[in-house]
């Protein structure tokens, strides 16, 4: 749950500079059942190729491929793709991008691990799960695959702005990742994120330093190009 927080609390803020927290229409690619439902209390789309259990609200689920998705231009206010071009391979990372932006009318946004340091923490992650005897999931066995994506995803990007912000300090997220395997860290985090939110944020807040495990893409659609 900690690690949630730390990927979601900065894409809230966002939207909510953008206006977009509690309106507008909002596309997550790459969902899973809850996505940013557990921040943002308003309907949103969320689309997977596949759910491991029941979508839940406020989501409204639908199947489909981030390279092709079902949907005309320019029909949503926000899309969103959070902890998701990594496990795209390479060769398909820059149409997913592409397909982002074409059913966005204003702002997108993309989180990603970015960068060989990342990748090998994850690595090392790796083995702390094969030396503990336990099972490795199956997203960070993906992470493995390939290198993680980076800021030249974007180069080819016209119309739209690009900002960068880092996220999620690399000493910290190894920590975090090692601590979540512990139940009561979780039921402690979940419960402090529930109850006290606004100090689990700000907290979290001035430990997110470089180097960053993670990197945000805020893309703003410059005002000419509205109806292009």
């Amino acid at each position: 749950m900690l690690n949630w927080a730390v990927r979601y609390y900065p894409i809230v803020r966002i939207l909510e500079s953008e206006g977009l927290l509690k309106k507008g229409s909002l596309l997550e690619i790459g969902s899973g059942p809850i996505g940013i439902g557990l921040f943002r209390k308003v309907p949103f789309i969320g689309c997977d190729l596949s759910f491991g259990f029941e979508p839940k609200p406020p989501m409204f689920p639908m199947k489909a491929s981030a390279t092709e998705l079902p949907f005309g231009n320019h029909i949503f206010d926000a899309v969103l793709s959070s902890d998701v071009l990594e496990h795209v391979p390479p060769a398909l990372r820059t149409q997913v991008v592409t397909e982002a932006l074409r059913v966005s009318k204003r702002l997108a946004i993309f989180a990603f691990p970015c960068g060989e340091a990342a990748w090998e923490s994850d690595r090392e992650l790796r083995d702390y799960y094969r030396k503990s005897n336990l099972a490795v999931p199956e997203w960070l066995e993906e992470h493995m695959l390939a290198p993680f994506p980076g800021p030249e995803i974007f180069a080819g990007v016209t119309g739209w702005t690009v900002e960068q912000i880092g996220n999620d300090n690399l000493q910290f997220h190894a920590w975090m990742m090692r601590k979540e395997l512990s139940r009561v860290f979780c039921l402690a985090s979940s419960a402090g994120i529930r109850l006290a939110p606004r100090l689990v944020e700000s907290t979290l807040k001035r430990a997110d330093r470089s180097p960053y495990y993670r990197q945000i893409f805020v893309l703003r659609k410059h005002h000419n190009s509205a109806g292009a």
